[in-house]
C-alpha cells in the first residue's frame, strides 16, 4: 500500500491509498473554494447522560446530485470534484460538512472505489483489503488527535438509510467521548467480569453463538452470526476468533482472510430478498475500544473489548421496511419481526454457488 497525503483548495486533508507503490498523486484541487467554516458543538443531555452533536452548517450539504455531478467521482477534465486526480483506488478526506470538528472531533469520508456504479460487494479481495488498510491507518492517525476518544468506521448504503450520495463510500467519525453504545458494552463487560471472577463477556458470547446454531459463515480467523437478541430483522455480527480491541491489533492472517469473509457476507445480504429487489440497504459498523484509560468502567482494560463489525438492514421483508416507531424511538426497546434463527437460516441458504 502507498499512502499520499495532500490538501484540497480549502485546506482540508485528502489521502490517497494505492495498491501500486509507484503511483504518483500530484494533481491539484482547481476549485475556487473558501475555507470550510463549521458550527459543530457537542452538548450533554443531563438526564440521559449522552451527547448530541449540533451542526447547523450541515443543512447546506450536497443532496442527491445527478451521477454526472457526483462529488466523489474522480476529476475528469473541467468536471471538478472532491478528488483532484483522474483516478483512484481508495481515498479518504475530511468531510466538508462534518458533524464533528475541532475540539468536538473529526469526520472523514472514505471512497471505496472510483467506480460510481459499484458497491462494496463488487470489490475484489485486493481492493477490499486496501479499504481495511485505510480504516486501520485512519484509526491509528485519528487516535493521536488530542480531542479524540473513540474512532468509528462505518458505511451507510441505500436511500432508505438516508444516504444522499450514491457513490460507494463510508465515513469515519472520531468522537471526543466514549459513545453511549460502547459504554453500555463496557459496563456489561465489567459486571460480567466481577460476577464470574474474571471471564470475558465477549468470549462467552462468541462461544454461545458458535454453539447455538445461528452462525451464517465462518473462516479460520473470522466468524459471522446472527446474535441471540438481534435488534434488526437481518443483523449479522462479524468477529475475529482471536479477541483484539481494535483494527490495529489484527494479525496478518486475519487481515488476509477478512475480504473473503466480508465480501461473501455482503453478497448474501444482496440476495436475501430475491434478485428482483433493489440492492439491500444496510449499515455496516465497526466497534472498536475507546483510546486512553477506561477508569469509569471499573476493572475493565482496553484489551477486554472485542473488535467486531455489526451489519444490519432496515428491510424486514420484500418491499417493507422496519421503522423505528414508538417503542424503539421513544423507549429504545426494539421489537424484531424476524426470529434470529430464521434470519440465520435464510442467510445460509443464499450462499454463493
Amino acid at each position: 500500500m502507498k499512502k499520499t497525503s495532500t490538501r484540497l483548495a480549502d485546506g482540508r486533508e485528502l489521502i490517497y491509498y494505492d495498491l501500486r507503490d509507484d503511483t504518483v498523486r500530484d494533481a491539484a484541487d482547481r476549485r475556487p473554494l473558501d475555507r470550510t467554516v463549521t458550527t459543530s458543538e457537542v452538548r450533554r443531555d443531563a438526564l440521559l447522560g449522552d451527547a448530541v452533536a449540533v451542526a447547523s452548517h450541515r443543512q447546506g450539504r450536497t443532496y442527491h446530485p445527478p451521477a454526472d455531478e457526483c462529488p466523489l467521482c474522480p476529476t475528469r477534465g473541467e468536471r471538478l470534484s472532491e478528488i483532484p486526480d483522474s483516478s483512484y483506488d481508495v481515498v479518504v478526506f475530511e468531510n466538508r460538512f462534518p458533524s464533528l470538528a475541532g475540539d468536538s472531533g473529526r469526520c472523514e469520508v472514505v471512497c471505496f472505489t472510483s467506480d460510481h456504479d459499484a458497491s462494496f460487494a463488487d470489490l475484489s479481495d485486493e481492493q477490499a483489503g486496501l479499504v481495511l488498510d485505510a480504516w486501520t491507518d485512519r484509526t491509528s492517525e485519528l487516535s493521536h488527535l488530542p480531542a479524540v476518544k473513540q474512532v468509528f468506521c462505518f458505511e451507510n448504503r441505500g436511500a432508505e438509510i438516508g444516504v444522499t450520495l450514491g457513490h460507494p463510500h463510508g465515513q469515519i467519525y472520531a468522537y471526543p467521548f466514549t459513545t453511549p453504545r460502547t459504554a453500555l458494552m463496557l459496563r456489561s463487560v465489567a459486571a460480567h467480569k466481577r460476577a464470574t471472577g474474571g471471564e470475558n463477556l465477549f468470549d462467552a458470547v462468541l462461544r454461545r453463538e458458535l454453539a447455538d446454531g445461528r452462525v451464517v459463515l465462518e473462516g479460520e480467523h473470522w466468524v459471522a452470526f446472527v446474535p441471540y437478541a438481534a435488534h434488526w430483522p437481518y443483523e449479522v455480527h462479524l468477529y475475529p476468533r482471536r479477541r483484539v480491541p481494535d483494527l490495529l491489533a489484527l494479525d496478518e492472517a486475519a487481515r488476509t482472510e477478512f475480504p473473503q469473509v466480508y465480501l461473501e457476507l455482503l453478497r448474501r445480504f444482496d440476495r436475501i430478498f430475491g434478485t428482483g429487489e433493489p440492492a439491500t440497504p444496510y449499515i455496516a459498523a465497526w466497534h472498536q475500544a475507546p483510546f486512553g484509560a477506561l477508569a469509569e468502567f471499573e476493572g475493565v482494560e482496553r484489551d477486554d473489548f472485542a473488535l467486531h463489525l455489526e451489519l444490519f438492514t432496515i428491510r424486514r421483508t420484500s418491499g417493507k421496511l422496519k421503522f423505528l416507531a414508538g417503542s424503539e424511538s421513544g423507549m429504545n426497546v426494539f421489537i424484531n419481526d424476524v426470529p434470529p434463527e430464521h434470519a440465520a437460516e435464510r442467510l445460509r441458504e443464499v450462499a454463493s454457488s
